[in-house]
């Protein structure tokens, strides 16, 4: 029985190695990457630690395309689209969850499987209706974008947290005087604040990554985004007709910090809001 026991522990200790492995050995590689001279880049045999440890790659990124607009616009991006769609599906959430009227489950499974549409297949009707109201190159026409794709999500983990509210609560406040607004501001909202915290932060983790809308709807340089910025690097030629991936890699550095460090801050309110939302 312990031999099976020390057996299954090792076992399960070599699996949970290998995955970690095979998740963290890239990002590792791009660390090591964006710190290390364009000419060492390709060695035979490859090197696996730091023989030459440089700044040069991100000095030349920063020359290379205007950074910090392209951070600055990923973050108005990323945090406009995550409060908009926040806002907007928690009013939509009460009045799916709360309000008793003919077809709100049949509206909230529309929204639900609206998930499952691909987003590509929107973008030529998206792009003539921008166009002919003036939306392409501005920040609230990609933030009216963004808010629309993530919406969807939001709501679909909103309103079981909201059905798992008592509704004693909002009738006592009823009881007491209490109209709608006193509803959503001093009962309503601060038991939702976790759920819409965490849902805050996966949007904004979402429209951090998101290429296809800033790539399509934000063509001047001052709207574009870090990650057009990386297909910008990835198109450029270079003098050995390759890739600048030592440009690159410092942009996903630049890219990926960011993200990693809101996770890593928040990753078990992420966890608790989403469980709690989606287990009823």
């Amino acid at each position: 029985m312990r031999l099976a026991r020390a057996v299954d522990g090792a076992l399960l200790a070599i699996a949970v190695f290998i995955f970690l492995f095979i998740v963290l050995f890239p990002f590792y590689w791009i660390v090591l990457s964006s710190f290390t001279p364009k000419y060492e880049l390709f060695t035979i045999p490859p090197r696996y630690w730091f023989s030459t440890f440089t700044l040069e790659n991100y000095q030349v990124l920063a020359n290379s395309i205007p950074l910090t607009r392209y951070f600055v616009n990923s973050l108005l991006f990323a945090a406009g689209s995550s409060l908009v769609s926040v806002a907007a599906a928690f009013l939509a959430s009460y009045a799916l969850a709360r309000i008793q009227f003919r077809g709100a489950n049949l509206i909230f499974i529309v929204f639900v499987m609206s998930i499952a549409l691909p987003q590509i297949g929107g973008l030529v009707p998206l792009f003539e209706l921008f166009k002919n109201t003036g939306l392409i190159n501005t920040y609230h026409g990609l933030v009216i974008l963004m808010s629309s794709l993530v919406l969807p999500f939001t709501i679909w983990i909103l309103v079981p947290f909201l059905r798992q509210i008592p509704y004693e609560i909002e009738e006592a406040a009823i009881m007491d005087g209490a109209r709608l607004p006193h509803l959503f501001w001093f009962i309503t909202l601060p038991i939702m604040r976790p759920a819409l915290v965490t849902m805050f932060i996966i949007n904004f983790i979402i429209a951090w990554n998101e290429l296809i809308y800033p790539l399509v709807f934000a063509t001047s340089g001052s709207n574009k985004t870090l990650s057009v910025g990386l297909v910008e690097l990835a198109v450029q030629p270079t003098a050995g007709g390759g890739r600048p991936w030592d440009l690159l890699s410092a942009m996903s550095i630049v890219m990926i910090v960011p993200i990693l460090i809101v996770v890593l801050l928040f990753q078990k309110l992420i966890v608790s809001g989403l469980t709690r939302g989606a287990i009823k």
